[in-house]
C-alpha cells in the first residue's frame, strides 16, 4: 500500500509533464496518455525488469508501445525512470527531437520499436515473445495497445498466433478507454464481448481498474504464474484522467491543450498532487 501510494505521486508527475510537453508542441494526443499514466508508472516502476543505465542490456523486458500516438506517456515515463533528461521532453514533436510524434527505434533509448499505424504492435511483439523462447532466454514481452485497434485484422491474425504457441512469455495490457479518433469505440465499431473473444483464442483474461496501481502490478504478478498461455490484461481506463475537462471526452483523443486550458489542468492535477503527497505523509 505504501509503495502504491508513492508512485501515485510519481504518476500524477509525469502527467503534469504530459500537459506541459503538449502545450510546448502545440499538437499531439491528450486523453490517452493522462489515462496511460498509471499503467506505465506501475510497468516502469515495480513490474518491469530493466536498466535504464544499460538500455541494451540482453535480459530486459521489452515493451512495445502498439498505439504509438500515446507516446508522450512513454518518454515523460523513460525519462522519470532515467532513460534520458527530464528537460528533453518539452521537445516533443520540435524539429530534430529525438521525441518525435510516434516512436522510432534507435533514436531514444529505452524505445524498443517504431511504432504508429494501428494493430501492428502485437504481431511485433509476438515475433519477439517467439525469438526468446527460441533462444530459451527469459526475459518477458508486454505489448501495450489500444482498444481501438482491435478494430484492426491483423490484430487478430497476432491474437490466434499466440495463443496457437501458447506464449506465456507475452503479457498484453489494452487501454479500455472506450474512444477512440471517431468517437466512442462502441458506436464506431463494437468491441464487446472482448474478454470472451481473447479467451476463445486461447488467452487468459485479467480485467483491472487501470487507475489502481497495486492491481495493475498484481495482474502483472499473476500473468507471469500463467505457463500455458499468453495473457491479455484489460486496463479499464478514463481517457483525460486527472483533467476534469478531458476526462471521457472523444474530441480529446488527439489535440494538445491551449494555455488557459493548459492552466487550468496543471492547477488540478497539483492540487491532487498535493492531496495524494499529504495522505502519503
Amino acid at each position: 500500500m505504501q509503495k502504491s501510494k508513492s508512485l501515485e505521486v510519481v504518476a500524477n508527475e509525469i502527467r503534469e509533464d504530459l500537459v506541459e510537453m503538449l502545450l510546448a508542441a502545440k499538437s499531439g494526443h491528450s486523453a490517452g496518455p493522462l489515462g496511460m499514466a498509471d499503467v506505465f508508472t506501475a510497468l516502469y516502476f515495480s513490474v518491469l525488469n530493466h536498466n535504464p543505465k544499460k538500455p541494451d542490456w540482453e535480459d530486459r523486458d521489452r515493451v512495445v508501445l502498439s498505439n504509438g500516438h500515446i507516446c508522450p506517456v512513454l518518454y515523460a515515463t523513460l525519462a522519470h525512470a532515467g532513460y534520458f533528461p527530464k528537460s528533453e521532453l518539452k521537445t516533443l514533436r520540435k524539429l530534430g527531437s529525438r521525441l518525435q510524434g510516434h516512436p522510432h527505434r534507435e533514436v531514444l533509448p529505452g524505445v524498443e520499436t517504431s511504432s504508429g499505424p494501428l494493430g501492428s504492435g502485437l504481431s511485433q511483439a509476438v515475433g519477439m515473445a517467439l525469438g526468446l523462447r527460441m533462444d530459451h532466454k527469459d526475459p518477458w514481452i508486454y505489448c501495450l495497445m489500444s482498444d481501438g485497434e482491435q478494430d484492426a485484422g491483423q490484430t487478430w491474425e497476432a491474437v490466434m498466433l499466440a495463443g496457437k504457441l501458447k506464449l506465456h512469455n507475452l503479457t498484453a495490457v489494452m487501454d479500455r478507454n472506450n474512444i477512440q479518433i471517431d468517437g466512442f469505440t462502441e458506436a464506431v465499431m463494437p468491441l464487446e464481448p472482448l474478454r470472451e473473444k481473447y479467451e476463445a483464442f486461447n488467452w487468459q483474461v485479467i480485467e483491472v481498474d487501470g487507475h489502481d496501481i497495486s492491481e495493475i502490478i498484481e495482474a502483472c504478478d499473476k500473468a507471469k504464474a500463467i505457463y500455458s498461455k499468453p495473457v491479455m490484461i484489460i486496463a479499464h481506463t478514463i481517457p483525460g484522467k486527472g483533467v476534469s475537462f478531458m476526462e471521457r471526452k472523444p474530441e480529446w483523443h488527439g489535440k494538445p491543450p491551449k494555455k488557459s486550458e493548459a492552466d487550468k489542468a496543471l492547477k488540478e492535477l497539483r492540487t491532487l498532487g498535493g492531496k495524494i503527497k499529504s495522505e502519503h505523509e
